[in-house]
């Protein structure tokens, strides 16, 4: 019986096998009986899968937003008006808890289901949101300082993702502590524009630089194993997008004084982005780090193209403006080509 691969796997082993056959760890017979003892799949019914799932998910919550609007319903949702905030917290609590359960439960009778159950997984995610937020304003004294709910939820999120081994809910716990961070410093600063003199991307970038100093101090950590790609992964967006907000806003908190400086005026965080991103491109090729090495390579080409649009948009003609564009376009592939025909 023939193993079955999509194009993309299939791709990979032959040019494994291509590889080995060339460094004489196999003959050629050899080579040519693992060939052909792998065919390509017709369709990729797991990609269908997962995007069936997302699409159940999505046409879910608009089929209950139509529910909630109809008149019928308005009606009864406002003779539930008055019921305790504790109430639906633990209500909605409940059916977290019941939604964890099953979806570990799917996990270990039908573990080839993996969307479906990762579906299940979610709608536990979002009750628990509902429950934190209600809990929230169950004990809610008028301060505004809810950015302790997203602090609450880094600890739950972060509790269930290690206990049912779920990337997904870590992530969620990850997404909820760069909600906090966000929050808590614009609390502090009672919702001003600058929190000890920096604006919003500036802080998210010593967030980031921070989330991967910690992902360093726990690589290794036998608990961290199966959650550490995704934290770096995350770290890095942080930093990166922060970046690049950065180097096209500044150091600026309000648009309007924004607008009044000229762009070229912000080069110098556009080299600082540059700087940074090259810096994690030569790390990542010296240390043999995909991740680093793709980011980096991936947000030089941003920066550089942000910068592109910045500076000439309104300067040159559009047909010089499109013509170098694609000219620079058609130079990288033709690079990544090469680098592609080399590799393989």
């Amino acid at each position: 019986m023939k193993l079955n691969l999509d194009k993309q796997e299939s791709e990979f082993l032959n040019r494994v096998i291509t590889h080995w056959e060339k460094e004489q760890l196999l003959t050629t017979d050899l080579a040519q009986t693992l060939r052909t003892s792998t065919e390509v799949k017709g369709f990729d019914w797991m990609r269908l899968a997962k995007y069936s799932f997302w699409i159940a998910l999505v046409c879910g919550v608009i089929a209950v937003g139509s529910l909630i609007i109809s008149d019928k319903v308005i009606e009864w949702l406002k003779s539930l008006y008055d019921t305790p905030d504790i109430v639906i917290s633990i209500g909605a609590g409940a059916l977290a808890v019941g939604a964890f359960l099953l979806g570990r439960r799917r996990e270990q009778l039908f573990p080839e289901r993996v969307f479906s159950n990762e579906a299940t997984i979610f709608t536990g995610v979002l009750f628990t949101a509902c429950c934190i937020a209600y809990l929230g304003k169950t004990f809610d004294n008028g301060s505004g300082h809810y950015s302790i709910l997203f602090l609450v939820s880094v600890f739950v999120y972060g509790f269930l993702g290690w206990k049912l081994n779920s990337r997904m809910i870590w992530l969620f716990a990850l997404v909820s502590l760069g909600s906090w961070f966000g929050t808590e410093t614009g609390y502090q600063t009672k919702w001003s524009y600058y929190f000890l003199g920096m604006n919003y991307p500036l802080r998210f970038v010593l967030f980031g630089l921070v989330l991967l100093g910690g992902c360093y101090l726990l690589k290794g950590k036998k608990w961290m194993d199966r959650f550490w790609e995704l934290t770096y992964v995350v770290g890095l967006l942080y930093l990166f997008i922060s970046l690049w907000l950065l180097s096209i806003f500044g150091n600026y908190g309000q648009l309007e004084e924004w607008m009044l400086v000229k762009q070229i005026s912000l080069f110098y965080w556009g080299i600082i982005a540059m700087a940074v991103a090259a810096a994690f491109t030569l790390y990542g090729l010296k240390t043999k780090d995909a991740i680093a090495r793709e980011f980096g390579i991936t947000f030089v080409l941003i920066f550089i193209y942000t910068k592109y649009f910045e500076y000439l948009w309104n300067h040159i003609p559009g047909t010089v403006f499109f013509a170098l564009l694609a000219a620079s376009f058609w130079l990288i592939g033709r690079k990544a080509e090469k680098i592609w025909n080399v590799s393989t």
